[in-house]
């Protein structure tokens, strides 16, 4: 029997499964193919993961830039992650890997049991579902986005050189672009539906994107990158199971971020798992669970439910004049909003302050 069974070779399952590995857990990663390359680019803020090794980081803006209705020169770095680097730094060689696709799991006091499509049946201590959103009935609140990467020279006619561009709302249309130098001569450019119910279709986006590029007399040829991410995923029940990543409801419902809160969390789950793991099967997927929501985290997750649900009712003009105010606040409160998952007073208060600061129409769709 495995110690620990994790569902999912995704940047998510990956870092988990290495914690636990190197917490003396006996761990295995399940995947319906773990050798595939990771397609998303993935970014993140420089100070969520300060271990981040160089090898991880493909490039780092000179500068990030947002607009609103006008433009904020965001004091805070951002990095966009190599997805070989990342992988590398998240793999453990006592890890084993598993290929195979969960059909289901079978829970009891000795631990769990999952069924394989290919009819195996594995048996775990502690059974960990890192897969991504779990399917769920009717719409749900969506981050929707359609991407193609262009060539440096290209870019260059949207943004300096070396600059990353956070959100660019300044046409109306109710979805902005994001552009990202990918620190090979490349830069991603995207137009992104930051959140609506049910998400835009990427289809609409990809539309908008090729207008937009036309009309800067860009005639793009490169990779398409598309990106359909659930920020409404329920938080998990209790059970002997321990969902983490995007399954565990991990994705920051306001913004969409997920990764750096997972790569911030694996380490103190891995040391729950363990520390409790002398206890049974039961205790130590507790621990787990405890280690991933504790009340303040419930809290902030309520708090930011609720800005999603604001996010979701705001016409274009709303959501410029929103970010403007956003972006206009002391970095620390940013930080507290986008990354302070159980920094309850500091969410709190810079939810205050963006209501304070407010228009009353606005202030109206941010109640709710």
């Amino acid at each position: 029997m495995t110690d620990v069974l994790v569902a999912g070779g995704g940047p998510a399952g990956r870092a988990l499964a290495a914690a636990c590995a190197r917490r003396g857990l006996e761990t295995a990663v399940l995947d319906p193919d773990p050798h595939r390359k990771w397609p998303n680019t993935y970014g993140l803020w420089a100070d969520e993961v300060p271990e981040l090794p160089g090898k991880a980081i493909a490039a780092a803006p000179a500068a990030t830039l947002a607009f609103g209705t006008r433009e904020h020169r965001v004091g805070r770095a951002y990095r966009v992650l190599d997805n070989g680097g990342l992988r590398e730094w998240l793999t453990e060689p006592k890890v084993q890997v598993v290929t195979g696709k969960v059909t289901g799991a079978e829970h009891g006091p000795h631990g769990s049991t999952v069924l394989l499509a290919d009819g195996r049946r594995l048996a775990a201590a502690v059974f960990v579902d890192a897969s991504g959103a779990p399917k769920l009935r009717g719409p749900r609140a969506e981050q929707t986005a359609y991407g193609l990467v262009l060539p440096a020279d290209q870019a260059e006619r949207l943004a300096p050189p070396g600059t990353a561009v956070f959100m660019d709302w300044r046409d109306g249309t109710g979805s902005f672009r994001y552009l990202l130098p990918l620190g090979d001569g490349s830069v991603l450019v995207e137009e992104t539906s930051l959140a609506r119910r049910p998400g835009l279709p990427v289809s609409e986006l990809g539309q908008r994107l090729h207008a937009r590029l036309n009309a800067a007399g860009i005639r793009p040829a490169g990779r398409v990158e598309q990106v359909r991410i659930v920020l409404d995923v329920p938080l998990p029940k209790r059970g002997q199971a321990v969902p983490f990543g995007v399954a565990g409801a991990l994705v920051h419902p306001a913004t969409g971020y997920s990764l750096a809160t997972a790569l911030q969390l694996a380490p103190r789950v891995a040391e729950a798992l363990a520390d409790a793991f002398d206890a049974g099967p039961a205790a130590a997927a507790g621990a787990a669970r405890k280690a991933l929501w504790p009340p303040e985290a419930r809290a902030v997750h309520a708090l930011r439910r609720h800005g999603l649900r604001a996010l979701c009712g705001m016409s274009p003009g709303q959501s410029a004049q929103f970010f403007d105010l956003f972006f206009s606040l002391p970095i620390p409160a940013q930080r507290a909003f986008t990354s302070g998952r159980a920094d309850l007073p500091g969410t709190a208060a810079t939810m205050a302050n963006l209501f304070r600061a407010a228009p009353p129409r606005l202030r109206r769709r941010l109640l709710g």
